[in-house]
């Protein structure tokens, strides 16, 4: 494996984790369903989410985040992304897509906007994915230029990859960002959502945004649900895709989701890359010319009766 890869290891389990200091950085994978009009749930996409741990001890994302050097943030928001990517193609699932987390400020030259891609690419052929399976969540600061997000996005949509918002709550800036942006995925605030899923006004937008959006070729998901009347409820709505508690939990890789949600007519894994794609991301003839990254350092878904994985 390319040494861009060499702080990713498999553990004990046989999944992939990295070290960063005195940290071992594990994945946890939450599903993404879509449900029928029966009612019927079918597992569509993972979400990659970070879980630290240091001496044995699992310790709160923000904690970690917040104590990485600024010379190594770029370094570790690569390597997570990366981390996601080969433990959800440990899964061997032929469909099911995976929702990573990108901070573009962190890569805002055009090199280093060309490179991070070029390592997710590379990553992503070499954990047997596609980039069309890969949907790239944008999470935009404040300060964040509109001219670098625009590059990014076009840069990751160049490569094949898809393109997600998250926090959507129909405000000014979130239009402008919208816009900005032409996502394939829309994740609406969930908080918001909650509030206008109690009220029959509230639910009657909800609808209305969500058929917008599709007919505009963008799926909205609704996450954060935590019991099964809000899902109920967003069956009614036609919503797409949908996310929490109430279907399932995060879970550490390798997780027991192929158990739980058995991919239909499963065959056997094949390698999906192409030859030709393998050649010419030789991270040694392709990347840019920069040092390798060196680095200081669930429960299951509850019986549904209509409901189905």
């Amino acid at each position: 494996m390319s040494s861009i890869f060499s702080n990713l290891r498999r553990d004990e389990d046989d999944a992939w984790v990295a070290d960063y200091g005195p940290y071992t950085l594990h994945s946890a994978l939450q599903p993404i369903f879509s449900q029928d009009r029966e009612g019927i749930l079918t597992l569509q996409a993972f979400e990659g989410l970070i879980r630290p741990a240091r001496n044995g001890e699992m310790v709160r994302p923000g904690e970690f985040f917040s104590m990485i050097e600024a010379k190594d943030r770029a370094k570790v928001d690569s390597l997570c992304r990366s981390l996601h990517i080969f433990n959800t193609g440990a899964l061997d699932r032929r469909q099911a897509k995976l929702f990573v987390n990108f901070y573009p400020g962190l890569f805002v030259t055009d090199m280093a906007i060309r490179r991070e891609v070029e390592i997710m690419k590379l990553a992503t052929l070499e954990a047997g994915l596609t980039p069309e399976r890969i949907a790239c969540e944008i999470t935009q600061k404040q300060n964040d230029s509109a001219d670098m997000l625009s590059r990014f996005v076009e840069e990751l949509r160049r490569h094949g990859f898809r393109i997600a918002i998250d926090e959507y709550g129909a405000e000014e800036r979130d239009i402008a960002r919208l816009n900005l942006l032409r996502p394939d995925y829309v994740k609406f605030e969930a908080d918001w959502v909650k509030e206008f899923l109690e009220n029959s006004a509230g639910s009657a937008l909800l609808r209305v945004m969500v058929n917008q959006f599709r007919e505009k070729g963008v799926l909205a998901i609704f996450e954060g649900l935590e019991d099964l009347r809000q899902v109920d409820m967003c069956q009614n709505l036609d919503v797409p895709l949908l996310q929490g508690y109430a279907l399932a939990r995060p879970e550490l890789a390798p997780t027991h989701f192929n158990a739980d949600f058995p991919e239909a007519e499963h065959s056997a894994h094949h390698d999906v890359r192409p030859k030709v794609d393998l050649e010419r991301y030789d991270p040694n003839a392709h990347l840019p010319k920069t040092p390798a990254p060196s680095f200081g350092g669930g429960r299951k878904v509850a019986a549904f009766g209509k409901r189905t994985a």
